[in-house]
């Protein structure tokens, strides 16, 4: 019976995995990383995207204080904890987060304040469906 089960649990994380990559929340990036998983590191996906969650959410708030100052102007900044962000997100296979990233980009560089804010809103949003999305993924394994 516990063979089942555990059946049933694969099954469900690769139904999840394979929604994910239906619907371009996840890239080939994330297999790779889940290829370096072994027996000697059996948490080694959680733990990787568990920093990438930690590094996104300082990554977030700058953003969000950059953008909310008064004077607002330094786009080069927030294009610098953009980067940071695309490189994180490109590293664990995060392609629509990555890809809100580089839309983002493109309007700090054409000093749009208004493109930003947008921008950011989406970035969030996409952040915390991938967020959700791989806490439900790690429930299942």
């Amino acid at each position: 019976m516990l063979g089942l089960g555990a059946d049933l649990l694969w099954a469900d994380m690769n139904r999840l995995l394979a929604f994910l990559f239906h619907q371009g929340v996840l890239d080939e990036q994330f297999l790779q990383l889940q290829q370096l998983q072994d027996e000697t590191s059996p948490n080694f996906v959680s733990e990787v995207v568990n920093i990438y969650f930690h590094e996104s959410e300082k990554l977030l708030r700058n953003l969000r204080a950059l953008l909310m100052e008064k004077e607002f102007s330094d786009y080069k900044k927030m294009g610098i904890h953009l980067n940071q962000f695309v490189g994180s997100s490109s590293s664990i296979g995060a392609k629509r987060v990555r890809n809100v990233c580089v839309a983002f980009r493109a309007a700090t560089e054409q000093n749009n304040r208004a493109g930003c804010l947008r921008a950011l809103e989406m970035l969030e949003h996409e952040y915390c469906y991938l967020k959700n999305k791989l806490h439900e993924l790690f429930q299942v394994k």
